[in-house]
Formats: C-alpha cells, structure tokens, sequence
C-alpha cells in the first residue's frame, strides 16, 4: 500500500491535449538501439511502461536525412518508412497506460552525415562539432534553409502523429542539435533577424514550436527541452538568458523539460555530483511559465521527488538513469515497496552504450537491453526447474546477482564468502574517492538475500575443491573475482616489464587494502583506461603524494569518454597537481625510477619515482575451479552436476558484466545447454528489397 506521503507523485498532469497519469516522467534517453533495433527498443520502452512511468519517451529521433549522426544509432523519422517501427514503441508504451513521447532532433552541426554524405548544416560556417572530431564543416544556412527545416520538422510531427505519440518534442538542449546552436552566442554570430539579440536567436525556436503546435497540437502535447547553462559563463547560454527567453516564450509550449549543457553536465556521474544537483538551476522556472515543468537530477529517492514538487520547483519528475536502473520504480512507490527500488549509482555504463554503438547495459539491472532479445523481465523470472541446491562460492557482484536470481526462482541456494565482508571488489571500490554510491550494487542484493529464507550466507567461508566435493550441492557457481598483475602486462606490454630488486611496486588492490607507497615520489601507470587509474591518483595525491600518471593512451581514464568523465577527471588530476604524461609505455621499473617510452617514437626516458603503482591487466582467481575441474571424473559420485565459472574469476571486465554474468547464469541453470552453435538471442535483420531497386542504373 502506497504511503500517503507519495500521494502527490501520482497526481495526473495535464500536457496541452493530454493527460499524464502520474508525475513520473522517463525522459528522452539514448540506448544504442535505435533504428537498428526496433522490437528490442520497443520491448524495452514498454517494460518501463509496465513499471508505473506516466510518461515514456524515445531517445532523440532525427527528422531528416541531411542531419544524422553516424556512427551513433538513436532513432530516425526521415519519411514514411520509419512509421512501423515508431509505431511499434507507441504500441508497448500505450499497453500499459503511459503517454508515449518522441523528441524530434535536427543535429545540424552536431552530424557529419556519413551515412547519407550530405552536407552539414547550422547557423555559420564552423566545423562540426561531433564527438568523433570528424574533419567536415557546416555550411550557413540561408532563409531558403530555415525554411526547409521549418517544413521538414513539420513533416516529422505529422509523422509523429500518424505514429501515435502523445507528444512531441521541439529540441534544443545538451549544446546539441541546431536549435541549441542558434540559441548560444557560441555558435551564433548572424545578423539577420535570426541572430544578435535574444529575440533573434530564439526565433526559430519559437517558429518550430508555432508550426509544431499548429500540425499536432489537437492531439499531442508539444514540449520544448532546452538547457538553461551551458557552465561556461558569459561566453555560452547561462542562467540569466534562459530565464529571458521563458519570458518571451513561457507559455508557448504545453511542457517545458529543462536541462544542462553539455551533456556530459546533464548526465554528471555520482563521483562528481550528487542526487538532485541541477536542482539550483531549475529553482524559480516556474515562476516564469504557467505551464508544467519536468526536470531531471538522477532522482531515486522519493522524498526528495515529494520536497521537489511541494515546494513548486517541478511538476514532473524527469529520469532517465534511475528509470534504467529500476523500470519499476515509480510502482515500487505506489505499492509501498520503497526498499525495493534498485537506485542507480550514476556509473553511466548505461550512456557508454550510445558510444560503442551497443545495446544499453546497466550495473544495477542486467535485463537493460535484454529484455526482447532474451525475454528477461526485470521483475519477473520462471520459477525453478527442480529440486538441486546450488553453491555459489564468492560474494562479489557476480556472486550476489547469481544467489539473488536463484533465490527468486526458489533454489535452495548457499552463498559462501571466504572473507568477512560482502560485496568483493564493490566494497573495495566504494570507498575510493567519489565512488561511495556504488555500494547500491551490493546492499541491494544484501537487503534482498536477507529476507530469503531459502539462501543461507556464509561468511568466513574460504573452501577447497574437496570441501566442495564432500557439500553434495548438485549444481557450483565459482565467482571468486579477480586480482590486479603487479608485472605491468596489459595493452601496450604483452610480456612482463622488468621489475629490479628493491624496487617497491604497488597494485590496487593493494592500494585498496589500505597499503600505501613507502617513498613520496609515486608513478603511477595506467594501461587498464577505465576509472581506476585516475581514481587512485586522485587517493595520493590527496592524501600528499607526489603523483605522475603515465599511460599509453592519448589522455587520462581514456574509455570513460564513453562515460561522459574523462574531462572532469583529467580537470581534478591537474587541479590537484598531478603530472600527466600521455603517450608513454612502461619499459622496467628501478628502486629509484622508472623506464618510460614514447609508444610512437620507441624514445626514452627515465621517471625518477620511491614506487610504482601498476594499474595494468588482471588475472582470474580461478584456482577453486580448476581444482574443480582436475577431479571432474569424481562428481557424479559427488552428486555434483555442473560446475560453473563466472563474473570476473572467468574475465575481468566492468562490475556491469560481472552482475549480467550472475544474472546469466540463475536465468539458465535448468535450460539448454549453450554449446555456442546458436545464436542465444534475438535478433532483427533488415528486409532485402528487390535486388533490381538496389542495381546501379
């Protein structure tokens, strides 16, 4: 039963035509699905539907075919032939009682058109400004052009309507997309009536919205989402501009969604900002606009969602990350479940999918982007398929996904910890500087696996292949992690770097266990590219070390670009004077200093540093299951029918893979054995046309 206290939450909110159920709003949010898998992205929209959200959007859907954004997948309406599969997303969502938004985009500068080769275009001539530098520029549009766009947008809301959305987005914020450039001063240096002034700059905006409105306002809502600061200060749109230009169009839209520039702003991972941060720059919208607001901050908590529109500073309460983690969270609110809701930590492996041009994936919720493809449901799983106990041996994140999953379909499971604490490299991780939101993965799991009378956890519980032998559980899950290489074999060394006697060298885990360099001069070498390098940098040189950070790639924590937060850590390291040296291998490591090489030059050089701390490759804690393994003709005496190696003990990758891997396995215990000779998912495949439409003339 819902606590009276959530009531407001699900008070219905009227859009222009429309009426939204409650005040969950799952804003526009990419997935690397896109146009490439509709059924996948629609079952995924549906499920969140099916999970209480009064308003699910699709991702940025580009309205034509001279603005794309190759290699990037999100969804298109270029004509009449993008309708089914739009159609079908409208149909999941509506099932379950939801309004079905769609956020119409035209990139502009922000596409190089790669796929289609037409040329760019924005509000001057300036380079793209893509995420992958591509070497194109736009060309100045002229009135011809605007109105083109005018009449090409237009066309995509008609499209929207025949589609069945609810409502449709007008589309100006995150620094991207046309409208954006001829909003901000950065961009836009015309003087036609389309630039100079605020008036100016937002006239387009303003037209778009009037012809919007005019083709679809009987049936949908229109929503504009814009940025209200770009955080660069006088330079780019701030604040005090976004708040004139509400005044000049604050009623014009039926809904206001408002955000941060860029987007690496609005979808801040938690070790740089907290729950609810935008919240100063939404406070005093309303005050600007009869007209409902919908904001977003990675809310997971409800209080904060009440306090949030008590004291009018939102109507709507925006999420695109917590509705990832949790696609239940608004009905775990509702039927007083608030203990249940799977917070998200604010990793951003989820927006990592847009980059890689993958299905979304989510650390919290290993059914993200599965749930088509495998028929996973986040809330729902098949009940077991016999009466085997299951051993799940290592309470890392593998090791409690596995025993929660199997727990949930009935499985007399034991859950065996050899140390004293749960959570493995979780626990470790959550204690280093900004990461503390990433115990959610494991106290999660913990607070659900306590209330299992079916699973029973061992602590202090280091084991043997003979003890496991003599257990007589049919079925064992070895998830016992993984440890960091202190011999500097990664990426750019594939064979173990010299190590000199008396040399002090330092891995994470060791740093992670509470040991800590002897001297004060400290390299540390990253070759791993993901958050733990500049993590631990940021530890020593906090706590006074003098830290150089080497690495063979071009910048610091290379791979979370993907994560929107490569910027922002290479800003702290410097803040905090640690030295960064890029392009550097890692030769041999001295008592007195270390051997460094430029990886294109192959030149030289020598660091001098007390200790080295090698944040290179890891290596599978795989013992038990080898050992396992070497008396595999004694387990049918044993009663022992399969043993399974898992998470990182099998291959050391993110905590996401390592939680998908546990989920994998309790989904697939009682199945079919996977041979790899199918394909274990679904999977859509484009329709050939007729092979003389596709012959050159």
């Amino acid at each position: 039963m819902r606590d009276p206290r959530y009531d407001i939450l699900f008070e219905p909110v009227r859009i222009g035509p429309v009426t939204a159920k409650n005040r969950f709003y799952q804003v526009p949010q990419c997935n690397g699905m896109g146009y490439r898998d509709p059924t996948a992205h629609a079952t995924m929209r549906g499920i969140k539907a099916e999970g209480g959200w009064g308003v699910v959007c699709t991702e940025q859907a580009e309205i034509h075919h001279t603005s794309e954004i190759t290699p990037f997948i999100e969804q298109r309406i270029w004509d009449d032939q993008d309708i089914p599969a739009l159609r079908r997303t409208v149909d999941a969502i509506h099932a379950h009682g939801a309004l079905a938004g769609i956020e119409l985009a035209y990139n502009g500068m922000n596409g190089s058109n790669l796929y289609t080769r037409e040329v760019p275009m924005g509000p001057g001539h300036l380079p793209v400004a893509t995420f992958t530098n591509d070497p194109y520029q736009a060309r100045a549009m002229d009135k011809r052009d605007i109105a083109n766009l005018r009449r090409w947008h237009k066309a995509a809301a008609l499209r929207a309507k025949r589609a069945g959305f609810d409502i449709v987005y007008v589309y100006a914020a995150h620094g991207l997309g046309t409208l954006h450039h001829f909003l901000s001063r950065r961009f836009n240096q015309r003087s036609d009536e389309y630039g100079g002034s605020l008036e100016n700059r937002t006239r387009l905006i303003r037209e778009l919205i009037e012809d919007t409105r005019e083709v679809v306002g009987d049936q949908c809502g229109v929503v504009f989402r814009m940025s209200l600061d770009e955080l660069m200060g006088p330079v780019g749109l701030h604040r005090d501009e976004a708040h004139d230009l509400i005044g000049l169009i604050g009623d014009l839209p039926d809904l206001w969604d408002v955000t941060l520039a860029g987007w690496e702003n609005d979808s801040t991972t938690s070790r740089f900002e907290q729950e609810g941060y935008q919240e100063p720059f939404v406070t005093g919208i309303k005050k600007l606009t009869s007209k409902p607001v919908v904001g977003v901050g990675r809310f997971t908590s409800p209080d904060l969602m009440v306090r949030l529109v008590r004291q009018g500073v939102l109507d709507m309460i925006g999420a695109a990350r917590p509705s990832i983690a949790d696609p239940f969270l608004p009905r775990k609110v509702e039927e007083g479940r608030i203990e249940d809701i799977r917070e998200c930590i604010g990793c951003n492996i989820c927006v990592s999918g847009d980059f890689t041009m993958s299905p979304i994936r989510c650390t919290q919720n290993p059914t993200m982007g599965e749930e088509w493809r495998r028929g996973w449901h986040p809330e729902k799983i098949a009940p077991k398929g016999s009466d085997d106990k299951v051993l799940v041996i290592g309470a890392g994140p593998a090791g409690l996904e596995a025993a929660l999953a199997l727990g949930q379909r009935g499985y007399e499971v034991m859950l065996a910890e050899a140390g004293r604490e749960l959570g493995g490299r979780v626990s470790l991780e959550s204690r280093l500087p900004g990461l503390s939101a990433w115990n959610r993965v494991r106290d999660y799991r913990v607070f659900r696996l306590k209330q299992m009378a079916n699973v029973q956890i061992c602590l202090d519980s280091p084991l043997s292949a003979d003890d496991v032998m003599g257990f007589g559980f049919e079925h064992v899950a070895v998830a016992t992690g993984a440890h960091w290489r202190r011999d500097g074999v990664a990426r750019w060394a594939t064979l173990p770097v010299p190590v000199a006697a008396g040399a002090e060298v330092l891995t994470p885990d060791d740093l992670m266990q509470g040991r800590r360099p002897q001297g004060r001069q400290v390299l540390l070498y990253d070759d791993d590219h993901y958050y733990m390098g500049g993590v631990l940098a940021e530890l020593l040189a906090k706590e006074g070390y003098e830290v150089t950070l080497a690495t063979p790639a071009a910048d610091v924590s290379n791979w979370t670009h993907a994560t929107l937060e490569q910027a922002r850590i290479q800003k702290r390291l410097l803040q905090l004077g640690v030295r960064l040296r890029p392009h550097r291998g890692l030769l041999g490591i001295g008592p007195e200093g270390a051997q460094l090489a430029c990886v294109f030059t192959g030149d030289e050089e020598r660091l001098p540093c007390t200790a080295t701390v090698l944040v290179t490759a890891r290596l599978p804690n795989d013992a038990l299951y080898q050992g396992l393994l070497a008396q595999q003709a004694h387990w049918a005496e044993a009663g022992l029918r399969s043993v399974t190696l898992m998470g990182d003990a099998n291959a050391p990758a993110p905590i996401a893979a390592a939680v998908y891997a546990g989920h994998k396995y309790a989904r697939g215990l009682d199945g079919p054995e996977d041979t790899g000779d199918t394909v274990p998912f679904l999977r859509e495949v484009a329709q050939l046309v007729p092979w003389t439409a596709a012959t050159p003339a």
